[in-house]
């Protein structure tokens, strides 16, 4: 055999592992940035399915009038206010609509106790809402857990 021919047979024997290991780094790359790309779709993909809130659970109560405090012990100073109470679930507003009366005396009693000086400030009636919440927290029966109220919206508010 020449020399020529030997150096071509190592140049081949050197070539061929050569382009093995090029070709399997090639593939590993490639496979890793597929899995990537795949792993990275999958967690867009759970962030897009995040629940949606509950539906709101919302206990319409009627409209209320009563004779207010006043400095002047005026009897013509009434109120005259109707509220919604956004509740936490069914169990309390099934609970609410069960001992209405009840319901209904604990605001009468709270709501005639007000200063209408008082309620004509936006301050007053914040202070109202939160007022409202504590008069309904108590259980309305013994062996009740207490009730929630989130929030209490106004429907109507005339003092006059």
């Amino acid at each position: 055999m020449s020399d020529n021919a030997k150096a071509k047979g190592r140049k081949r024997s050197i070539l061929i592992p050569v382009l093995l290991v090029v070709t399997l780094a090639a593939c590993s790359v490639a496979g890793y940035a597929v899995w990537r790309i795949m792993n990275k779709t999958d967690g867009h993909q759970a962030a897009a399915k995040v629940e949606p809130p509950a539906a709101p659970v919302f206990f319409a109560l009627d409209t209320f009038t009563v004779n207010l405090v006043n400095a002047d012990n005026d009897p013509d100073r009434v109120l005259y206010v109707g509220f919604t109470l956004r509740l936490p679930d069914e169990a309390t507003r099934a609970r609410m609509n069960d001992y209405l009366p009840e319901v209904r005396s604990r605001l009468l009693l709270l709501l005639s106790r007000q200063d209408s000086l008082k309620l004509a400030s936006e301050q007053g009636k914040q202070a109202l809402v939160e007022q409202i919440k504590q008069s309904l927290a108590p259980p309305l029966v013994k062996g009740q857990p207490p009730q929630v109220v989130n929030d209490v919206l106004f429907t109507a508010f005339i003092l006059r």
